[in-house]
């Protein structure tokens, strides 16, 4: 509503008879439209304008998109020969792209390159095999940190088999952190050896507990250790338990819970076919929304309770490594989860996640759940309150740290590579904040 209100604003004060340009060509700092479709708000505030700056392609229509609470946005796109430009001020822009297969076709069917300004910043997207393998099943993708220095935004697609497709896009100015949270448990890992016991406890599991994993989890040194300021979980190629591989998986249950707030884990991440690292989150009280099972009961892994997905799942952040450049955000509950094609998701792309250190971060609350990498936001998930199908965080969960080598997801791209071996997921800090006006509903 803000840019509407910003374009009525400058058509009625800047005139051409007041030596104005066309306002509706004025740069702007915000900018989003809904590909062959009329306006639109998301469930995010987000104000989607029609393609006027939108040119090539033919347009098409689906009738019905999962994956999405904003399906409106893929009820329209544009096949083809596309073409995005538009005025925008001079700056740095984070620019999230929608996209559905609407086709029911094999993955590698449909691939294409995406290119701002100039640059390739999606290299051999399948749209299809992104949404594992689900047709009409939506996929947001967020490139943050793009400069814009001619006063306009240029994309366009390369096709690499078949046509491009596009069906929204949005522009986001960065902006810094919000300044109304209050921190109340942190691990800045100023020691060294074991994690901290005050606030960490390791799970020490065989392979295939969950997801069908191929390591065993242990609480050696060698997997689990603070050394030189920093969290070390580390994944090897080494036979224990009737396992392959070892690594280490930590949680904060029955010591920091939390319900709403921030959280903040600056890390790097592991490389290379077959590690799957993630910063997530647990119910503290799994069987809260559980109808199949009860309090004792194994949850975790199982086909017979349905704590899981019922009370709910968080990640923060999920990266496979046969797909380098891409972190996931997601949410997990009875009413949207893979099993239904109804994931909600979102992925951002980031190229150096194994050489540097970024901070994957989510504010809770009780009516949305923002996930952002490097204050880039790229995920929101909003509280539709029609009960706990949808919106079972209503109650406190726990940090998970891991890496799992392997599994379901791990292995998609062709397996695991060891060579590659070993691996390690390198955490700087965790830190938990709540916000003043939740304060007495925080750490439950």
């Amino acid at each position: 509503m803000q840019n509407f209100l910003r374009y009525v604003i400058a058509v009625l004060v800047c005139l051409p008879s007041a030596g104005c340009e066309n306002p509706a060509a004025m740069p702007a700092s915000e900018w989003a439209v809904n590909i062959g479709g009329d306006r639109y708000v998301g469930v995010d505030g987000t104000e989607y304008m029609p393609d006027s700056s939108i040119s090539g392609g033919t347009l098409g229509t689906l009738e019905a998109v999962k994956g999405s609470q904003d399906e409106h946005l893929y009820a329209t796109y544009r096949e083809g020969d596309i073409a995005v430009t538009h005025p925008m001020a001079n700056g740095v822009y984070d620019i999230t792209l929608h996209f559905a297969e609407p086709d029911d076709v094999p993955g590698g069917t449909r691939v294409f390159d995406t290119i701002v300004e100039g640059v390739t910043v999606i290299d051999d997207l399948d749209v299809m095999v992104s949404r594992d393998g689900k047709v009409r099943s939506a996929l947001t993708v967020t490139v943050p940190g793009i400069r814009i220095d001619d006063g306009e935004l240029n994309i366009e697609f390369r096709a690499i088999a078949e046509e491009p497709i596009l069906s929204a896009v949005a522009v986001r100015a960065k902006k810094p952190p919000g300044s109304a949270w209050r921190l109340t448990h942190s691990d800045e890992f100023d020691y060294a050896g074991a994690p901290g016991n005050s606030m960490w406890s390791a799970d020490l599991w065989p392979a295939r507990v969950v997801n069908d994993e191929d390591q065993t989890y242990t609480n050696n040194s060698r997997n689990l250790r603070v050394e030189d300021g920093h969290l070390i979980i580390e994944a090897h190629k080494e036979v224990l338990d009737n396992a392959q591989y070892t690594s280490a998986r930590i949680h904060t249950s029955g010591k920091v819970d939390v319900l709403y707030g921030r959280i903040e884990v600056r890390a790097k991440l592991p490389q290379g076919k077959g590690t799957w690292p993630a910063i997530w989150m647990l119910p503290s009280a799994p069987f809260r929304y559980a109808t199949t099972c009860e309090e004792g009961d194994k949850w975790q892994g199982s086909a017979d309770c349905d704590a899981w997905p019922n009370s709910g799942e968080i990640d923060i952040m999920e990266h496979v490594g046969y797909e380098m450049g891409h972190v996931h955000g997601t949410v997990h509950n009875e009413a949207y989860y893979w099993a239904k094609w109804e994931q909600r998701k979102g992925r951002i792309i980031v190229d150096d996640v194994d050489e540097a250190f970024h901070v994957y971060a989510i504010e809770w609350t009780p009516e949305k759940i923002d996930i952002f990498l490097d204050d880039t936001l790229y995920f929101t998930y909003v509280n539709e309150n029609n009960g706990w199908r949808s919106w079972p965080y209503d109650h406190p969960f726990h940090l998970v740290l891991n890496i799992a080598v392997g599994g379901m997801w791990g292995r998609a791209g062709g397996g695991i590579d060891d060579t590659i071996f070993p691996q390690k997921m390198v955490v700087d800090y965790v830190r938990f904040f709540e916000r003043s006006s939740l304060s007495n509903e925080g750490d439950q």
